[in-house]
């Protein structure tokens, strides 16, 4: 496996065998019905997981698929908004319920399958052995995407390179959303603080990671294009994320 380091730094925990479910993975949802049914039994193929879906009152369905299953598997739960209100929010939201129920490693994870579970055990070791923050990364070496058009490529790289020059960011991938936490960093932010709500939350919790002393590496994954449904992605997000970056470069937020 490759793996980067934004802060050297020897490696602080042995890689023991965990036999609980003391990672919980945050799966947040809006008209994923298509995809969530045939995604939570992938994650719970590893054993060390649980799945935690918070959906914004999807009008498809999502919500009452999840809430059925978790009737039947323990190592399933649902947190059940109103209304679609952001990606930021559902991640602290799912946060605090990770935390509270005693979670130890926490990973984000889209539910369109462009997060691939196979990558799981590497993010998860990751965690376990050496870093607080772990990146899966399309930008290392052995990273990349597919499915892309030229457009979205320079939107991808393009933020990249600008959050990381006016942030200082020693990572080659703040943006993406797959990602593991350590409880302890997550419990070092002051989340309540975080104001980012769509992709520049990504960036956001990467600087506040940094900035209470997290040692962040980066796994490689291959980013392929979501499998069904429509991308969330819009030009008020693009937007917040360019003026974000200068409001955390200034501390204004």
């Amino acid at each position: 496996m490759t793996m980067t380091a934004a802060q050297d730094a020897p490696p602080r925990l042995g890689g023991a065998p965990v036999d609980i479910a003391d990672c919980t993975v945050i799966v947040p949802t809006y008209n994923e019905v298509d995809n969530i049914g045939l995604l939570i039994p992938q994650i719970l193929a590893h054993p060390r997981c649980r799945v935690l879906v918070v959906d914004d009152g999807s009008p498809d369905g999502t919500g009452t698929m999840v809430e059925r299953i978790a009737r039947e598997e323990p190592r399933v739960g649902l947190l059940a908004r109103p209304g679609k209100l952001g990606l930021g929010t559902a991640y602290i939201a799912g946060f605090r319920r990770a935390l509270a129920e005693g979670a130890q490693l926490i990973v984000e994870m889209d539910a369109d399958f462009s997060h691939d579970p196979r990558y799981l055990p590497a993010l998860i070791a990751a965690a376990s052995r050496d870093y607080d923050l772990v990146l899966g990364s399309r930008y290392v070496r052995g990273g990349g995407t597919t499915d892309w058009g030229f457009s979205r490529k320079l939107i991808s790289r393009g933020g990249n390179l600008y959050a990381g020059i006016i942030l200082g960011l020693p990572v080659a991938d703040s943006t993406g959303g797959y990602r593991c936490y350590r409880r302890g960093i997550l419990e070092a932010i002051d989340l309540g603080a975080v104001r980012s709500n769509g992709y520049a939350f990504q960036i956001e919790m990467v600087h506040r990671a940094r900035a209470v002393g997290a040692r962040i590496g980066e796994v490689p994954i291959i980013f392929p294009d979501r499998r069904v449904g429509q991308s969330k992605m819009s030009r008020r997000i693009v937007l917040e994320a360019l003026v974000n970056v200068w409001r955390l470069r200034f501390g204004l937020i």
